[in-house]
């Protein structure tokens, strides 16, 4: 009966184990092509012309922040033009465990008011994370359309 017992506890054991460790999703390659695949399916002429700009230390209270949190790598998206309220960042973390710290931090921090004569409602300031990729995004009117893209990059169609 002991060992019908013990056999029992280890087989739920295991199985709470299994259940509580799911792997979390990531999206593999570098930062510069999946900011491609984000802005990909966007219609033509929505968009301004956008350059892509590393973000560094000397940069990224411009792009995130005051921030604390330390990351591997970042990428920012914006218009050529710097009157147009538009910013897409995305942050390679060292670990996705990292991620929640992350995001809260820079929803605090960023500036939406940041061009000379333009600003991005609160509402559309949108953080979110998949794996260890945090995106920020700031735009009035495709916050959420390029979010959603992002939410749904690496899952099977």
């Amino acid at each position: 009966m002991k060992k019908i017992t013990k056999i029992l506890l280890l087989t739920a054991l295991s199985f709470v184990l299994i259940g509580c460790t799911t792997k979390e999703k990531t999206i593999d390659g570098n930062l510069s092509n999946i900011m491609k695949e984000i802005y990909k399916g966007m219609p033509e002429g929505e968009l301004p012309e956008l350059e892509q700009t590393k973000v560094t230390k000397k940069n990224e209270e411009y792009y995130l922040g005051k921030i604390t949190f330390s990351y591997k790598e970042a990428l920012a998206s914006e218009p050529l033009m710097s009157s147009i309220a538009h910013s897409v960042v995305l942050v390679r973390l060292n670990s996705s465990k990292d991620a929640e710290r992350a995001k809260k931090e820079i929803k605090e921090k960023v500036d939406p008011a940041k061009w000379v004569c333009v600003n991005v409602e609160d509402k559309n300031v949108l953080v979110e994370s998949k794996g260890d990729l945090v995106l920020l995004v700031m735009d009035n009117e495709y916050s959420q359309k390029i979010m959603d893209k992002f939410l749904s990059l690496g899952e099977s169609k």
